[in-house]
């Protein structure tokens, strides 16, 4: 069962390894969507981040 995302002071960017953790799935899991492109990542300051938005269309059951 994925977790939901904290309600206080809500970042617009997530690590790699924190969207791991909120979504309930393996690192590489994460890595492999994003390879796919069934999950939208951006490039911030040389490191690869998921915007909160994107997360929440994925917890929503949002379809690309």
């Amino acid at each position: 069962m994925p977790k939901q995302l904290p309600n206080a002071d809500r970042p617009a960017f997530y690590s790699l390894a924190d969207a791991a953790w909120i979504l309930g799935v393996d690192n590489n899991e994460v890595h492999r969507a994003i390879r796919v492109g069934t999950l939208r990542a951006e490039r911030r300051r040389s490191r690869l981040v998921i915007p909160a938005a994107e997360l929440r269309r994925v917890l929503g059951g949002g379809a690309r």
